[in-house]
C-alpha cells in the first residue's frame, strides 16, 4: 500500500522542475509589470513636456539613445541656429566639453565630488582627470556638469525643459537680450527624460512645431 503511495508522491526532479517553473513565471510577471510601470511613467512624463512646449510653438525632436544623447541633441540645436550649416559634431562636443572641464577644473571639482562621481579612496584630482577622460573617448552619459561646461565653450543660453523636475536654465548671461554677444541670440533647448528608456535618464532636442 505504501508503495503505492510512495510511487504517486512527485520525484525531486519534478519538485525542482515544478519550483524553477513557478520562480521563472514571477519572474517573467515582474518583467511584464516592470515594462508596463516604464511605458506609463515614458508616456505620462512625455505628456507632461509636451504640455509646456505646445503653448511655445516647440516639440520633441527624438534623439538616439546611445550615450552620446547630450550632446547629439547640442548638434541637433546648433544644426538649427546654423540653417543646416555643421558647425560641431558630438565628437567635437565632447572634446570641447572635457578641455573647459580641465581648464576650469577648481569650478567643476566641487559640483564633481557633490554628485558622487569620485572613486571611492582615491585622489579626488586623478577621478576628475578620469572622468574628463571618459567625456571625450567614450559614451559615458552626459549631464549637468557637462551643460556647464557647454554654456560656456558656446557661448550659449541653455534651456531643459522636464516633465519630471523644474526647468533649468544656464548661461543667462549668453541669453538674447541680457548683453550676450550676437552668438549666444539663439538658446539651445533641450527636454530631459528620466523615464525614455530603460537604460536610464536621456536628454532630446526641442524644435519649433513647425520644423517637425
Amino acid at each position: 500500500m505504501s508503495s503505492n503511495l510512495d510511487s504517486a508522491k512527485p520525484s525531486k526532479g519534478a519538485r525542482r522542475r515544478e519550483k524553477k517553473a513557478k520562480e521563472e513565471a514571477a519572474r517573467e510577471q515582474r518583467i511584464q509589470e516592470e515594462q508596463s510601470n516604464l511605458v506609463s511613467d515614458r508616456m505620462l512624463e512625455n505628456e507632461k513636456v509636451e504640455n509646456k512646449l505646445e503653448p511655445l510653438g516647440l516639440t520633441i525632436q527624438e534623439i538616439k539613445p546611445d550615450g552620446h544623447c547630450l550632446y547629439r541633441a547640442v548638434e541637433n540645436q546648433l544644426l538649427l541656429h546654423s540653417k543646416g550649416t555643421a558647425q560641431y559634431s558630438y565628437q567635437d562636443l565632447r572634446q570641447m566639453t572635457a578641455k573647459y572641464m580641465r581648464e576650469h577644473a577648481d569650478d567643476f571639482l566641487p559640483f564633481f565630488l557633490a554628485e558622487g562621481k569620485a572613486e571611492t579612496g582615491s585622489d579626488p584630482s586623478e577621478s576628475f582627470e578620469k572622468y574628463c577622460q571618459e567625456i571625450e573617448s567614450t559614451a559615458a552619459w552626459g549631464g549637468q556638469l557637462e551643460l556647464g561646461a557647454l554654456t560656456h565653450c558656446l557661448k550659449k543660453h541653455i534651456v531643459v525643459y522636464s516633465g519630471s523636475f523644474p526647468d533649468v536654465e544656464m548661461g543667462q548671461e549668453y541669453k538674447s537680450g541680457s548683453g550676450g554677444n550676437s552668438a549666444g541670440d539663439a538658446s539651445i533647448r533641450l527636454s530631459f527624460h528620466r523615464h525614455a528608456y530603460g537604460l536610464g535618464e536621456h536628454y532630446n532636442s526641442v524644435i519649433p512645431t513647425e520644423s517637425s
